[in-house]
C-alpha cells in the first residue's frame, strides 16, 4: 500500500489492548500480505518471508472478520468513495447481477448451474451506478437467481435507506420478490430483457459486469478457493475494499 492508502485505513484498525504484551507485529504489513494473497492467488503458508510469518496474518485476517472490521473498513471507504466523486454517500439506484464460477478440490458447499453448465457456486453482487459493491452473497449455483437476489437483498434497507430503484437481469424476475421489496422497503424492482435493453439501460446492467471484471483481477477469485462460503464472501468483500482504496488513494 502507498502512504495515501495506509493513511486511509490505519485509524479503523483496532488498537493495541491496554493491558497485555506490547503488539510486536507491523500491522500494515499483516495488511500488505491480505492483499498480496488476494491479488496474486497464493496460498496462505506460501507468503513470502518479506511479510509477517503466516499464522500471524491469518489471524489477524480472522480476527478483523469476527469482530466486525472489514465491513467498518468498507462502508467507511465507500461513503468516502462516493462523497469524493460527488455523490451522495448513499445511493438511490442499484444494479444485481450474478456469476458462476467453479469450486476446487477442497470442497464445501457446491451445486451446478445448469444453463451455464458450470459446477460449483454462484457470486451475487449488489453495486451502485459508479459500480463500486455494496453487498455480496455466494450461493451454491443450483440456487435459482430469484431466490438469491431475495437473500442479498434482506436487510439493506436499514443501511441504505435512500434506494428506490433495483436494476436486474430476465433471471431476477419474480413477482413475489418485486411485491415483497415495494411493500417492506419501498424499492422498485426494474427487470432488464435481452430484448428490451435500450441505451441507457445497458449501461446500468453493464456496470455490474464490469465491477466483476474489476474484481475478477484479484487472482485469489478466478475461482472459488474456498471451503466456507462466507470466507468467499469476505475475499469478494476484501477485492471491493482494495478497489476503493487504490480509487481513493490516487486521487
Amino acid at each position: 500500500m502507498t502512504e495515501e492508502a495506509w493513511a486511509l485505513i490505519a485509524p479503523i484498525l483496532p488498537a493495541q489492548r491496554p493491558r497485555g504484551r506490547p503488539r510486536t507485529t507491523n500491522l500494515r504489513a499483516v495488511v500488505n500480505a491480505i492483499f498480496y494473497l488476494l491479488r496474486t492467488g497464493c496460498q496462505w503458508r506460501l507468503l513470502p518471508r518479506e511479510f509477517p510469518p503466516w499464522g500471524t496474518v491469518y489471524h489477524y485476517f480472522r480476527s478483523w472478520d469476527d469482530a466486525g472490521v472489514w465491513v467498518q473498513m468498507g462502508r467507511a471507504l465507500y461513503e468516502q468513495a462516493r462523497v469524493a466523486a460527488g455523490r451522495a454517500p448513499c445511493p438511490s439506484v442499484v444494479i444485481m447481477d450474478g456469476q458462476s464460477v467453479k469450486t476446487t478440490e477442497r470442497g464445501g458447499t457446491r451445486g451446478f448451474d445448469a444453463h451455464k453448465r458450470v459446477k460449483g457456486r454462484k457470486r451475487h453482487i449488489l453495486v451502485d451506478t459508479l459500480g463500486l459493491p455494496i453487498a455480496c452473497r455466494v450461493e451454491p449455483a443450483d440456487i435459482s437467481d430469484r431466490r438469491a437476489g431475495a437473500r442479498l437483498l434482506g436487510g439493506l434497507s436499514s443501511l441504505f435507506p435512500r434506494i428506490r430503484t433495483v436494476f436486474a437481469d430476465a433471471g431476477h424476475e419474480s413477482r413475489k420478490l418485486a411485491r415483497d421489496l415495494l411493500h417492506w422497503n419501498g424499492w422498485k424492482l426494474q427487470i432488464v430483457k435481452r430484448q428490451q435493453r435500450a441505451f441507457k439501460i445497458t449501461g446500468l446492467t453493464w456496470i455490474a459486469e464490469r465491477s466483476f471484471a474489476w474484481l475478477g483481477r484479484n487472482r485469489r477469485l478466478s475461482k472459488d478457493y474456498e471451503y466456507r462460503v462466507q470466507t468467499s464472501e469476505l475475499m469478494i468483500d476484501l477485492a471491493a475494499t482494495r478497489l476503493m482504496l487504490n480509487r481513493l488513494a490516487s486521487r
